[in-house]
């Protein structure tokens, strides 16, 4: 990877960090120590990325927990393998049992969104394949902190306080006041700097370690989740819980200046960085910070946005492939459409045939690229009783169109925001990188991978770079941080420019690249709390 280690074109808070031992960057510091005392224990980059994806579901429950679905790229041995572990909808829903309820659109909140948990399988099955330590060791940290409690960070307990006032607004049912007793003991939110604590999640943590994820899936745990769905008229049972299995995939790529950018594939819309940086191999970047950059990436990225939202679904529900939506052929058809103003994204017609983000890497080569999520922070707002089990939300990225790939259906899995992605260059790996937060995903990734490749960014100026975010239509938001003379000719062109009120959603992210020499660089999100821990 080449890069000015000491050039930084904008404000940061943080230096890219350089180690040779290992290396976990989190958006929790908590969660990357919890990391890298694995390491030093013994434990290789797979039991790391466990440690502190556990950790997080304890010191960051805005953003994921237990509940939560985990997709992960593993560069060991040479080879990147990619696993789905998002669950699918319950085996007795589908759209027809809505709309026969008379519902319009899937709502946020309660059981009608909730699918099958898939993080506590993607920790199991990493440590089985991948890991050196046991799952027990590897868990002690997040187990050791939801019994014994932490204190807030600050953008934990901002986002905690924000979560809390628009559920005390929005979740009026019985149902959810479990969630109020675990996460809102005294009636609020804990404040910044304040401990919290939850042994029930201890309690859960430390069963899923013993059995291996069995006791969430067909033990104890499922007989709860079961019961607690039953009660309230909620369709997840237990056996859709025991019917599933995490998948490992082949990982999907695209040749980018010379490098591979790889993703997880659908029903991730990893697919969608992907078509956008394939449009963009067609065209030069003189410079970063100038009007046609920013144009041509986000047309680029309109475009691929709007054949995501038309095409990807599970893969089983899929009528397009994805190598055609990836050739270079395509990639050329919806490159011809970009012009000198904004355009009204429509999707082509190709050739028929609240998250958390991790990276971690050791001294013997291996790199893993984790990401997990409830969705909207907490997620449905349901907590299973007594269990610290905050159920996701994921369902609400389904359709009720059945003529829609993504229509709810039966054990079908949803169309994905969460998505790792992973950098290669010769063969070799350069390494981990993601950027959290819904549909931002794809767009930080594209963001990322052109200040790496085309401005030869280091990990930490990458991050702290100024971010866009495509909305819909021409609308697009873009950081305070981009300059006023961008944002007004960006206007000129016809894009319609909106700066958010506060620090806005676009992102955040994690980068390890690993040099020729072994030696590991490192930057984390300057938009939260986030952590390089090395040694």
């Amino acid at each position: 990877m080449s890069f000015d280690p000491l050039y930084y074109p904008y404000a940061s808070r943080r230096a890219t960090v350089y180690a040779r031992n290992g290396m976990v960057a989190t958006s929790q510091p908590l969660a990357a120590q919890a990391g890298l005392d694995v390491l030093r224990r013994g434990g290789n980059a797979i039991d790391a990325a466990i440690a502190a994806a556990t950790a997080l579901t304890v010191v960051e429950p805005t953003s994921n927990g237990i509940g939560a679905d985990a997709f992960a790229l593993v560069w060991t041995g040479g080879k990147l393998y990619g696993l789905n572990s998002s669950g699918p909808a319950p085996k007795s829903l589908s759209y027809k049992t809505l709309l026969d309820r008379g519902s319009t659109e899937i709502p946020k909140y309660g059981w009608i969104p909730v699918t099958v948990p898939g993080a506590p399988a993607a920790w199991a099955e990493l440590s089985q394949r991948f890991g050196h330590l046991s799952l027990t060791d590897v868990m002690q940290s997040a187990i050791a902190y939801a019994q014994d409690g932490y204190p807030l960070s600050p953008t934990l307990g901002r986002n905690w306080k924000l979560a809390f006032g628009n559920y005390r607004r929005e979740l009026t049912g019985d149902e959810f006041k479990h969630w109020f007793e675990t996460f809102a003991p005294n009636g609020r939110a804990p404040e910044i700097g304040e401990m919290w604590r939850s042994p029930a999640h201890a309690q859960t943590l430390q069963s899923i370690s013993e059995t291996k994820a069995q006791s969430f899936y067909h033990g104890d745990i499922a007989d709860r989740i079961d019961r607690f769905s039953r009660n309230y008229g909620g369709y997840l049972r237990k056996e859709d819980l025991a019917a599933f299995q995490p998948e490992w995939v082949e990982p999907i790529k695209v040749d980018y200046r010379g490098y591979q950018v790889w993703e997880i594939p659908p029903n991730g819309h990893g697919l969608v960085a992907l078509m956008a940086l394939n449009i963009l191999n067609g065209l030069e970047f003189t410079e970063k910070d100038s009007v046609e950059t920013y144009h041509l990436a986000i047309e680029a990225m309109k475009l691929a946005f709007a054949d995501g939202r038309k095409f990807i679904a599970d893969p089983l529900s899929m009528r397009v492939r994805v190598e055609d939506l990836l050739s270079p052929a395509y990639a050329e058809e919806r490159r011809k459409l970009i012009g000198q103003e904004a355009l009204q994204p429509e999707p082509g017609q190709p050739p028929q045939g609240g998250t958390v983000y991790l990276a971690t890497a050791d001294k013997n080569g291996n790199m893993v690229s984790y990401i997990q999520s409830n969705y909207m922070g907490f997620g449905s707002g349901l907590v299973v009783p007594e269990t610290g089990i905050s159920l996701q939300n994921r369902g609400h990225n389904f359709t009720l169109d059945p003529n829609h790939v993504n229509v709810l259906e039966p054990g079908k899995r949803p169309y994905h925001t969460i998505i790792p992605g992973f950098l290669t260059h010769e063969g070799t790996a350069v390494g981990p990188f993601g950027v959290m937060g819904g549909f931002m995903q794809p767009q930080g990734h594209l963001q990322v991978v052109m200040n790496t490749v085309d401005f030869h960014l280091n990990p930490q100026a990458a991050l702290d770079a100024p971010r866009w975010q495509w909305l819909q239509g021409k609308s697009v938001e873009v950081e305070h941080s981009v300059p006023d003379h961008i944002a007004e000719a960006l206007a000129r062109k016809g894009h319609h420019i909106v700066r958010p009120l506060g620090s806005g959603g676009f992102g955040r992210g994690e980068i390890i690249w690993r040099d020729k020499h072994g030696v590991l660089a490192g930057g984390t999100e300057p938009r939260t709390d986030g952590q390089v821990a090395a040694w």
